[in-house]
């Protein structure tokens, strides 16, 4: 078997006018694009339908399978609407904010707000920032609907720029009434993931799953890690999602940007021993909206991101508004594939860094350490629902990892783990024995395996039954990927 290297962390793109461009799909597909982001912040139902079904179809024209991310909109808190147009603060105006559903068109000196509510969550003396933190106020008073403030930071304020509380602490649900519409929409599109905005509690989590399942969804639910009050019950929140997403925009703009990298660090590494995968996001290769070829801090960053751990990375702008959707993903493969050169596991295989709840993480684990000490080619899983891969994913080791499975659904939530590849296997009525030889020779048959290759392979008694996991055998690869016992290391 040739040695090419094999990627490792997974690519997240952003769908948008961008990729509607004929072919464009096809392109980032090809890539290297592993799951697409459908932002349901932008655009009407009818847009996401079409372009899940493209999705759908872009996958069996290139031959891979791609996992769907539908992003919810969340309480995101934005300026109305000025009638003149754009204005520009200065350092000392006075301007108002004006929270009332009936706040007439905005000027100079006041213009209204999405949140009503926002009075009861500030006082004198607060900080509120606008878009991304470009304009600060300086809250003098609250009276009323109004809250008068004196500008700390000038600058140009257009329409429906978004508005934070330096520090957090507002209090607006995490799923709005349109949210829970989008739940059921991302539900009839068979979305594989759900991506929960601006969580605050494990609660926010659990009431998105269930409305998902009421609707006939099994989508993994992501928890978007982008408020200063989710950070004192990280591991809360981390244990109620499947996936945790590093939204570095809004947490930036809330914890302040010197906090920023630490905390990334910190959120990738609770994923990690806590058993969950972790997307890391925002601004990773903002310049290739408009440029052909990334900056250097540009490919740092990401590198940075895969080398701390870090499941997938994803691209927003780049790809859904850019001008080349399809440099900027193959950009991104550059630099994961150059930074997974660099990377040395260190301590992930530690016993007493992951919990061993089950049969099937011991026997990860077990692989894992395995793999370390003989030198395999690849970990071969059989599973049914992808447990098993994902706690083999957890253990940081440089091997690829082989996830057969006959359910599709499961497969493409499989797409966001680091080393893991997803293969379709229709797991047999055999004995375990006999499924187990069927699924080698099929990963041989498929090029991925050769003769004299080591594999470990792990599967459970009851072959087609999830979380069953118990067996590990450590085999060598013979003439027509018939496996034989090895008999000498």
């Amino acid at each position: 078997m040739t040695d090419i290297q094999v990627r490792r962390t997974k690519i997240v793109a952003t769908l948008g006018p961008a990729t509607d461009a004929p072919g464009m799909l096809e392109k980032i597909l090809e890539e290297g694009v592993d799951i697409v982001r459908l932002n349901l912040s932008h655009g009407q139902p009818d847009d996401h339908r079409a372009r899940a079904a493209a999705v759908r179809a872009a996958a069996d024209a290139v031959g891979r399978e791609v996992g769907i991310l539908a992003d919810l909109q969340g309480p995101k808190i934005r300026i109305e609407k000025f009638a003149g147009g754009p204005v520009d603060l200065m350092t000392g105006d006075s301007f108002v904010l004006d929270c009332r559903p009936d706040a007439p068109p905005g000027n100079q000196t006041r213009v209204g707000v999405s949140y009503y509510d926002l009075p009861k969550d500030v006082s004198a003396g607060d900080i509120l920032l606008l878009d991304d933190g470009l304009v600060a106020l300086s809250v003098v008073e609250v009276v009323g609907s109004e809250i008068r403030c004196r500008v700390a930071i000038g600058g140009r304020l257009s329409d429906r720029k978004g508005l934070n509380r330096q520090g957090g602490g507002l209090s607006v649900s995490a799923l709005s009434d349109k949210d829970r519409n989008d739940i059921k929409l991302a539900a009839e599109m068979g979305a594989d993931f759900l991506a929960v905005s601006f969580v605050r509690s494990a609660e926010d989590l659990n009431e998105a799953r269930r409305l998902m399942r009421e609707a006939g969804g099994d989508a993994a639910i992501v928890s978007k890690i982008e408020r200063a009050d989710a950070i004192p019950v990280l591991g809360e929140i981390i244990d109620a999602s499947d996936v945790v997403m590093v939204a570095r925009g809004d947490l930036g703009v809330e914890i302040g940007d010197a906090e920023l990298p630490g905390l990334q660090k910190k959120i990738i590494r609770e994923s990690v021993m806590r058993n969950r995968s972790v997307i890391t996001a925002t601004q990773m290769l903002q310049s290739m909206v408009s440029a052909p070829i990334p900056t250097r801090a540009e490919v740092l960053d990401v590198a940075n991101a895969v080398i701390d751990g870090t499941d997938a990375v994803m691209l927003s702008q780049e790809t859904a508004a850019g001008a080349h959707p399809d440099k900027a993903v193959a950009a991104m493969r550059r630099i994961c594939l150059g930074a997974e050169r660099q990377f040395e596991p260190r301590d992930d295989l530690r016993p007493n860094t992951h919990s061993l709840d089950r049969s099937d993480q011991a026997i990860a684990l077990a692989a894992m350490l395995l793999a370390a000490q003989v030198g395999v080619r690849a970990i071969v899983a059989l599973t049914e629902s992808g447990a098993t891969a994902q706690w083999l994913s957890r253990y940081r080791f440089a091997v690829p990892i082989y996830a057969m499975s006959p359910s599709g659904m499961a497969r493409r939530r499989m797409l966001v783990l680091r080393d893991v590849q997803p293969v379709d296997f229709e797991q047999s009525n055999l004995d375990p024995a006999h499924t187990a030889r069927a699924a080698l020779q099929h990963l041989f048959a498929l090029g991925k395996l050769t003769k004299g290759d080591r594999v470990i392979l792990t599967h459970g008694d009851h072959i087609g039954r999830g979380g069953g996991t118990n067996t590990l055998k450590l085999l060598m690869i013979g003439e027509d990927g018939i496996a034989e016992s090895l008999r000498d290391l």
